[in-house]
């Protein structure tokens, strides 16, 4: 039963920030949009990953994050390996393709694969920081994309309350839709929180984590803009995006 409350929640936190990037982009809006690179690379690079583990039975050995285990490696390589099975390893690339293609579409190439990178390195870091060494915050369990994701989809979620709070009031939704988008993007760090302090679910933390650092970014695009006020760091859509 406490395996699948995890699994639960766990996929409800997903749901959440999935609609949350939709919202950002507009659902409408996603039809005609360019090749998302990142998302092509990011998730041929699990599905390679996957099919070195069918191939070689020494994949996990040589190439997952076993703190028992050297190699400077690891810690990029073991992102790209799955655990959990067919079921995991499916939910897994999946969910890595679409949140990936929502956050190039958002933030650009070359920023979606930066905050992807950051959603491997920073759990570690974080975990060493607090002294959670034995107490690790990052759900992959040696192996797996799910922290990396969580963490990408939770800064799409960040923009998007970004974007509502910084919006004149002139051009604010409707009351309740506003509110509902505000619910929608403030929900994930609330939820996450939650899922982490009942049942130790590190994709919660990983997903605060991602929250924290996207409203960084969000922020730090808008105080880069150029002089003519349209380009920041990262593309913003003249639909609000």
């Amino acid at each position: 039963m406490g395996g699948l409350l995890f699994n639960v929640t766990t996929a409800a936190l997903m749901v959440l920030m999935l609609n949350g990037g939709l919202t950002l982009l507009g659902q409408h809006t996603l039809r005609g949009r360019r090749l998302p690179w990142a998302a092509v690379g990011l998730t041929s690079a699990a599905v390679a990953g996957v099919i070195t583990q069918l191939c070689w039975s020494g994949a996990m050995d040589a190439l997952d994050s076993d703190p028992a285990r050297s190699g400077w490696w690891r810690i990029v390589t073991s992102t790209f390996m799955q655990n959990g099975g067919l079921p995991g390893g499916a939910w897994n690339i999946a969910t890595l393709a679409v949140i990936a293609a929502l956050a190039d579409w958002f933030w650009g190439t070359p920023l979606t694969l930066g905050l992807f990178l950051a959603g491997i390195l920073l759990p570690g870091y974080v975990d060493g920081l607090f002294g959670e060494s034995g107490h690790s915050t990052d759900p992959r369990n040696f192996a797996g994309s799910s922290g990396a994701t969580y963490f990408l989809a939770a800064t799409l979620s960040a923009a998007l309350l970004m974007r509502i709070l910084r919006t004149p009031r002139t051009d604010r939704s409707p009351g309740r839709e506003r509110l509902k988008e505000i619910l929608l993007a403030a929900g994930v760090p609330v939820l996450g929180l939650a899922v982490w302090f009942a049942q130790s679910n590190g994709h919660g933390l990983v997903s605060v984590y991602g929250f924290a650092l996207g409203c960084a970014v969000h922020a730090l695009g808008r105080s880069l803009r150029s002089p003519d006020g349209r380009h920041t760091v990262y593309p913003v859509r003249c639909d609000g995006a």
